[in-house]
């Protein structure tokens, strides 16, 4: 028999090119993860890997194995699920979520009280990752459920072999001065009524600014951009004291403080947020319970 651990590295070297990123990837060190291989080889009865500079290539042989491990590890989880489905027991096992900040936030948290007071013996383990690293490590094995969104505009890519649902929809709300103009209207704010507005934003670059910009996509005049924070009660902070305005996603608005209101927007910027986990993990009654914990969280 090979040991499981091992071909996941070797996997991992595969899709990242060096032992020392797939020893990040995995948590493990470097010389670890070359053991592993070592080990791997000598099981196998033939060499895997190969130096190609600063990096590592899989042989021939290498790349053969690695083929084969989605089913092998797919193969692994569906007997592990089969068996903990036929238990009469309350769920238990570990389930490890990667999940980007503000759903952590917003959605994981409130959630994990639900897991606790009707699922105590299952262990829910939370890693931020963005959308597309959260997927890679439920793809590897890394992470057995993953949050993700959509804030650009564009769906993230599931591979073959896992699943996706919908969670969520979370959308942009304006954060506004008390007093100010625009707190007054008594209907969703227009993109027309922003026009004399002075913004805090997230840094250029970040998700929450590209989704910034798309409320301006296509506007005649930019806005006015005063202050760049990425923390989002920081951004409250300045709106009550600098009477600059914020757009603040649902999921990741804070306490508003006093001197702040918060007031919906026509048209708002939107994101689709949604599960993603290995088909061969999904009879696992753990998954099934933390899944159930995250829906009724947001239903």
């Amino acid at each position: 028999m090979i040991d499981v651990g091992a071909l996941k590295s070797l996997r991992a070297i595969a899709d990242l090119g060096t032992m020392a990123r797939a020893a990040e990837e995995l948590g493990f060190t470097p010389s670890a993860v070359s053991q592993q291989i070592k080990r791997l080889e000598s099981q196998v009865g033939v060499r895997l890997v190969a130096p190609a500079g600063r990096r590592v290539v899989l042989t021939p042989a290498g790349q053969a194995l690695v083929a084969t491990a989605p089913a092998v590890l797919n193969a692994l989880e569906e007997s592990v699920a089969a068996a903990r489905s036929v238990d009469a027991g309350a769920p238990r096992g570990v389930v490890r979520i990667a999940a980007f900040s503000t759903g952590v936030r917003g959605i994981v948290a409130p959630a994990l009280k639900r897991v606790r007071r009707e699922f105590p013996d299952v262990r829910v383990e939370v890693v931020e990752l963005d959308p597309v690293p959260a997927v890679y490590a439920v793809e590897s094995g890394n992470a057995d459920l993953a949050m993700v969104h959509d804030a650009d505009g564009v769906t993230v890519a599931v591979p073959h072999g896992l699943q996706r649902a919908h969670l969520h929809t979370d959308v942009g709300d304006l954060a506004l001065p008390v007093g100010h103009a625009l707190a007054e209207i008594g209907r969703p704010i227009r993109r027309s009524d922003l026009r004399d507005c002075h913004w805090v934003t997230s840094p250029t670059g970040t998700v929450c600014h590209r989704w910034f910009e798309r409320l301006f996509a296509g506007a005649d005049q930019q806005p006015d951009v005063v202050h760049s924070v990425d923390d989002f009660g920081t951004q409250m902070a300045l709106v009550a004291a600098d009477r600059v305005v914020a757009l603040i996603p649902r999921l990741a608005r804070p306490r508003v403080p006093d001197g702040v209101v918060v007031r919906e927007l026509h048209y708002a910027p939107r994101r689709e947020v949604h599960t993603v986990w290995r088909s061969s993990g999904e009879a696992d009654p753990a998954l099934r319970a933390v899944l159930s914990a995250l829906d009724s969280r947001v239903g």
